[in-house]
């Protein structure tokens, strides 16, 4: 990992060390990887998106750990000096800066950290279609609905699911978020 660490920029390592303490303090659902790793990219740094996941994911279970053990920045930077494979200078100095300027609210709120076992919801999107042919049947005009939802997992990636449905099927899910919606009224 230390060797990918040292391809990226320190102003993009630093973003996204600031967008896993952010989440880690529940201020954002998740980290938008891929839309980073395109920014990464398209500076004409070559990274691709498992690297950086990794990355993200290694740097959320050191801030998550080191707030755990209510560790100093000076305790967490002895620490990243003793690993086996030492990371890059520019890299400790982005880890040191952000943990001593955020790291402490992370002590503060991780015990509702413990809690978030399952994925977040962050936005969903949909679109109605008709299928007009196929390979097999000349004249389908079948209507669906495409709906993509946008999840931030446990660990803070965020990710896009889609699904199709037919009308029938999107009646019946309405009818449910109808439902949801009514006993939350009552709360």
């Amino acid at each position: 990992a230390a060797d990918k660490i040292r391809l990226i920029p320190q102003d993009f390592f630093a973003e996204l060390c600031e967008q896993i303490i952010q989440h880690l303090n529940h201020k954002i659902p998740g980290v938008n990887t891929a839309e980073l790793c395109q920014r990464i990219q398209t500076s004409g740094v070559e990274i691709n998106i498992g690297d950086l996941t990794k990355i993200a994911n290694i740097l959320s279970f050191l801030f998550s750990t080191a707030a755990r053990n209510n560790l100093s920045t000076e305790e967490l930077v002895t620490t990243l000096g003793s690993g086996v494979s030492t990371l890059p200078k520019h890299a400790v100095q982005v880890i040191r800066h952000v943990w001593n300027e955020q790291g402490k609210a992370i002590a503060v709120s991780e015990d509702a950290g413990n809690m978030a076992t399952v994925g977040q919801f962050v936005d969903m999107k949909w679109k109605l279609g008709v299928a007009m042919s196929s390979d097999t049947c000349r004249s389908l005009k079948y209507p669906y609905v495409t709906v993509t939802l946008t999840v931030a997992d446990p660990s803070g990636q965020i990710t896009d699911k889609s699904f199709e449905m037919t009308i029938p099927q999107f009646k019946n899910f309405f009818r449910q978020f109808k439902e949801m919606a009514s006993v939350l009224e009552t709360v």
